[in-house]
């Protein structure tokens, strides 16, 4: 997971809108081999007025509707942080009227001279434990949940409190 709050790196798959559904009446950008495609951006669920980014696109096939794509996310000065994770969907924009949507596949964070942090994984120091073979197998298997799963399970002191109706 990565917040924007500098230049980021992207890869994902870009699907560009019809003209019909309100995209580029040209259709899908003819990328040449001087320039990127450039135009703003925008993560839901802001929008072009309270989170709009400068995208820059490239290696993408010239006048294909859905292709694979590389690009640059650079946040508007004075946005607050977004989350960019894989998955997340981009909403390209020229203006404020949408013309394509771009899937997130990879992220990477950028220096401010435009080199990606590398982050290396913790070193970790691990001593097996391996069970003889003559150990019992365990009762259960270790259980897992996620972060939502226990803030839904746990237990509050506002949960005792007796419930009141709004005064509307």
């Amino acid at each position: 997971m990565v917040m924007m709050t500098g230049s980021l790196a992207v890869r994902g798959t870009v699907l560009w809108l019809t003209p019909q559904q309100g995209g580029r009446v040209s259709g899908p950008p003819e990328p040449d081999y001087d320039y990127d495609y450039t135009a703003t951006a925008y993560l839901p669920p802001r929008t072009p007025e309270d989170g709009q980014a400068g995208i820059a696109l490239r290696r993408f096939a010239p006048g294909a509707w859905r292709t694979p794509a590389e690009g640059i996310l650079v946040p508007a000065k004075g946005n607050r942080a977004q989350q960019v994770i894989p998955g997340c969907i981009v909403i390209i924009t020229e203006g404020v009227r949408p013309v394509g949507l771009l899937t997130v596949e990879e992220v990477h964070a950028l220096a401010p001279d435009g080199t990606p942090i590398v982050t290396s994984a913790p070193v970790v120091d691990v001593v097996a434990d391996v069970p003889a073979a003559t150990d019992p197998a365990p009762a259960d298997p270790p259980y897992r949940h996620s972060t939502a799963a226990s803030r839904w399970a746990s237990k509050h002191a506002s949960d005792d409190a007796p419930p009141q109706t709004a005064g509307v």
